[in-house]
């Protein structure tokens, strides 16, 4: 365990690093409780540079809690579109909800009270409260374990319960007790910019002088990486099915992947089955109607957190039924035009700047 000599000469270098080389970062001027909390939920295994202009467009949208409360979920996902980890998004919505119906718009200032609003765990709370309260609470992301596991050469799965536990004590005995956001923030920073996951920046780095595995030369060693296994691949297919000029759209259900998006309805193809037959069925199951199917639109691959996809999507015609929810939260037809205006999956956006393009014809 560090000692508390090398705990303060670990600070005052990284501290005087951060103070010199600080990113210019939006939300870095307006330290308001509520803007630390929509870029630390953002910033969620997102990178930087893709979020500022998110963070940016919807602090414009939603500059105070009570306006994300007040807003429907569609107006707040569309904002999220493109960002991924949807989930973030609903949480922060019903997060903005709570705190305005039971805390008065105040966000809490204890890591224990933080942690009881929706999608914030130990993490946020931590970064929350260091960087908007000055409280001198600990924070562990992806960029603050690297550090720590090169600074004192731990060698040892990050996602193991007891080195996990050996490293947020390690990061409560280093933060700072008078600037704890700042020292946060320069943690965080430090790993983003020098002790980068590949080929770190050894020699400008602050804590070269501290560094375990500068040392012993194990800096691209550390931390220590597991094994991935292969993602799976699903094949999927989907109709964009044309009624009277307007086409059908339904929206996720709230507890699926994805959930509070809209999509165009479709699946998981079955095996032995022929891709205008899945789309037939899957149609079918989720919305109820009966279509003809069509020429293929285009082919859009994508890849999740935890799995890949291939997407087919075929043109169709409506042919007979009424649209219902059977398998989805709400279905709508909608106009070409108004698609945009609602928030779609990645893949989904893709096929629609398919749709965009001239002389489109059913087969």
């Amino acid at each position: 365990m560090t000692t508390i000599l090398q705990a303060t000469k670990i600070q005052n270098a990284l501290l005087k690093w951060f103070r010199a080389n600080a990113r210019d970062l939006p939300w870095r001027k307006n330290r308001t409780p509520y803007a630390v909390w929509v870029s630390e939920i953002m910033l969620q295994q997102t990178q930087v540079a893709t979020v500022v202009p998110y963070f940016n467009r919807f602090m414009k949208r939603f500059p105070t809690v009570e306006k994300l409360a007040h807003a429907k979920q569609d107006t707040v996902l569309k904002h999220w579109e493109g960002l991924g980890y949807y989930s973030r998004g609903r949480n922060l919505h019903k997060a903005a909800k709570l705190i305005v119906s039971d805390c008065g718009g105040q966000l809490p200032d204890t890591v224990e009270e933080l942690q009881e609003i929706p999608g914030i765990g130990r993490y946020t709370a931590g970064a929350v409260a260091s960087i908007a309260f000055n409280k001198p609470a600990p924070i562990l992301d992806g960029n603050v374990i690297r550090v720590l596991c090169r600074l004192f050469c731990i060698d040892t799965n990050p996602k193991d319960d007891t080195t996990k536990k050996q490293l947020w004590q390690l990061a409560e005995t280093l933060v700072h007790t008078k600037h704890p956001g700042d020292f946060n923030e320069a943690m965080m920073e430090l790993g983003a910019m020098v002790c980068t996951p590949q080929n770190p920046s050894c020699p400008i780095c602050p804590l070269r002088n501290y560094c375990q595995a500068n040392k012993t030369g194990r800096q691209n060693e550390l931390p220590f990486k597991q094994k991935q296994a292969p993602l799976p691949h699903y094949t999927i297919v989907v109709g964009i099915v044309f009624k009277d000029g307007k086409i059908l759209i339904d929206k996720r259900r709230q507890n699926a992947l994805l959930g509070g998006l809209w999509e165009f309805p479709g699946g998981k193809k079955k095996k032995n089955e022929s891709f205008k037959a899945a789309v037939a069925r899957e149609v079918k199951e989720e919305t109820g109607i009966n279509i003809n199917v069509g020429k293929k639109l285009c082919i859009v691959k994508h890849t999740y957190s935890h799995f890949k996809i291939t997407l087919h999507a075929y043109l169709c015609e409506y042919k007979s039924g009424t649209a219902k929810p059977l398998g989805c939260d709400t279905v709508k037809w909608v106009s070409p035009n108004d698609l945009k205006k609602y928030a779609f999956p990645t893949a989904n956006i893709r096929i629609i700047q398919v749709l965009k393009k001239p002389q489109l014809q059913l087969d």
